[in-house]
């Protein structure tokens, strides 16, 4: 029997696909394509504690193999996401994922404890979770600080790190820039400070300039560069961390294909998050889920522990 179910900080998911934040609502969005259920999880639309309407001006761009996003973290924001959503989450059989972001640490602190509040008050109650784990978005701007990203900098991200931890008994995964000064260092101290596992990368900082308007397509000039494009960057990435660490790692990055998914579980990945390809495919979970099945068929692949982190 083919067995394609990993376990990631405790929390059982049945095969290593799982939705990328950003690219799949809050799930309800996909559900009228295929049966989400299916899939090993997957992690909601960013919130921040309050509403953010987003950026203005163009907001996606296609470019060469990807595409380029300035959203700008529009989202309802924490308490409408608990009312609104959490009572459909609490009836799907996936992983639930909270995708956590804030502009400042007191943001982050206290979106925590509302999550926190709120998921203990539905088990308490239902018996019944509705939010599995929490992804914490460190690459948000910190405008306390002139607006650098809390992901940057190993200390500055520490101190997030720190907070939410200390407000949150969930699983926490801590989602890392590819713009780290030591992506190695920085994977080091959420070791150290408490996260329960990692995913990476996040999208690569890029821009595209109208000729003919003379001026960048974008508002505020640069904008985040995912899909097919960054594969080789995000494996390398995936690869250096695995090695740094020992926490649980959710590899992304162009993930199109069951071969991507296959190269990222062999860098050392125990699940993957798929984003741009729900752009190009409505129904690239399950393909992903049958690819990967048909491929360890294929290859005598009883189980994925028996390939992942081959590579030395």
């Amino acid at each position: 029997m083919i067995d394609l179910s990993c376990n990631i900080a405790g929390i059982s998911f049945k095969n290593p696909i799982v939705m990328a934040s950003g690219t799949f609502g809050f799930g309800r969005e996909y559900s009228g394509f295929y049966d989400i259920n299916k899939l090993g999880g997957f992690v909601g639309k960013g919130l921040t504690l309050q509403p953010k309407e987003g950026n203005n001006g163009t907001r996606m761009a296609e470019t060469a193999a990807g595409m380029m996003n300035s959203i700008g973290l529009e989202n309802p924001g924490i308490h409408a996401f608990l009312t609104q959503e959490c009572a459909y989450w609490q009836s799907l059989d996936t992983v639930r994922i909270v995708n956590l972001g804030g502009g400042t640490l007191e943001d982050y602190r206290a979106g925590a404890e509302l999550i926190q509040e709120h998921e203990q008050r539905v088990r308490k109650e239902t018996g019944r979770s509705s939010i599995d784990m929490i992804e914490l978005n460190i690459s948000c701007p910190n405008v306390k600080e002139g607006g650098m990203a809390f992901g940057i900098q190993t200390d500055a991200a520490r101190h997030v790190v720190r907070a939410v931890r200390n407000k949150t008994n969930l699983p926490l995964i801590v989602k890392l820039s590819p713009g780290a000064e030591n992506l190695a260092e920085m994977a080091i101290m959420c070791e150290h400070e408490g996260a329960d596992a990692l995913s990476l990368i996040n999208t690569i900082s890029a821009m595209k300039i109208d000729i003919r308007k003379r001026k960048s397509v974008f508002e505020h000039g640069y904008a985040g560069l995912s899909g097919p494009a960054i594969k080789p960057i995000a494996l390398r990435m995936v690869h250096q961390v695995a090695h740094a660490v020992t926490l649980p790692i959710l590899g992304m990055g162009g993930i199109t294909t069951a071969e991507d998914v296959i190269e990222f579980i062999m860098a050392g990945a125990d699940a993957v998050q798929v984003g741009t390809a729900n752009f190009i495919n409505l129904r690239t979970g399950p393909d992903l889920i049958e690819g990967v099945t048909a491929w360890m068929e294929q290859e005598g692949v009883q189980s994925l522990d028996e390939i992942r982190g081959i590579i030395s």
